[in-house]
């Protein structure tokens, strides 16, 4: 199965590795470098259906758990002072999506979407510390019957250029649904209460709707 957000994508690179095998087969008389190009044209296109993947996954959903918004490895977690929205200290954990990771976002928690805001700004790669207010990035607050107000922020690196979020303002949403997509290695922040329990660490591999945070 592919995220909805690569159809588009998926069908142009199909049209355009289709006729490019084609072209080489007619052009190109000489056999190893034909079957080079199309082949290397092959293995392009079967990244792009690798990125855009979306696999089935069997959410549990809990009530009193805070659950991975992304797949990815954990380089991140730290006290910080969060100036967008809590305007106080908050424990943020930092999620790096490599461009082999699945890209699906998922909502750490289930509740009503109190804020969402996208950011025009910079493209510094998504490990780097300034990357979560520089960048241009996407912030949404779900409040939560347990947790309170919890912050998680999308952000584009040096290579992701498009932010897709699903989270709109005043709607309830469920933990674990898909709360949006981010093109083309990335980032995902969770900003947690300071008394929040943090289940993971720096290092971690983490999967979206399935790892518990806290």
């Amino acid at each position: 199965m592919f995220h909805k957000e690569g159809f588009k994508i998926i069908v142009f690179n199909f049209l355009m590795s289709a006729s490019m095998v084609i072209s080489f087969e007619i052009l190109i008389s000489s056999e190893n470098i034909k079957y080079f190009l199309q082949i290397s044209i092959l293995i392009q296109f079967l990244l792009i259906l690798w990125f855009f993947r979306n696999p089935k996954r069997n959410i549990i959903t809990y009530s009193e758990r805070i659950l991975s918004p992304a797949d990815g490895k954990i380089v991140t977690i730290d006290k910080v002072d969060e100036n967008e929205f809590f305007k106080d200290k908050r424990i943020q954990v930092s999620i790096f999506l490599s461009p082999l990771d699945i890209h699906v976002n998922r909502y750490p928690v289930s509740g009503e979407v109190i804020y969402s805001k996208h950011h025009h700004g910079n493209y510094l790669v998504a490990w780097h510390p300034k990357s979560s207010e520089k960048n241009e990035r996407t912030s949404v607050v779900i409040k939560n019957k347990k947790f309170g107000e919890i912050l998680y922020r999308q952000i584009a690196g040096a290579v992701a250029r498009r932010i897709v979020n699903y989270a709109l303002k005043d709607i309830q949403v469920r933990q674990g649904d898909d709360s949006g997509f981010i093109k083309f290695g990335s980032r995902v922040d969770l900003f947690l209460p300071l008394n929040t329990e943090v289940k993971v660490k720096v290092g971690d591999r983490v999967k979206g709707g399935i790892t518990v945070m806290a």
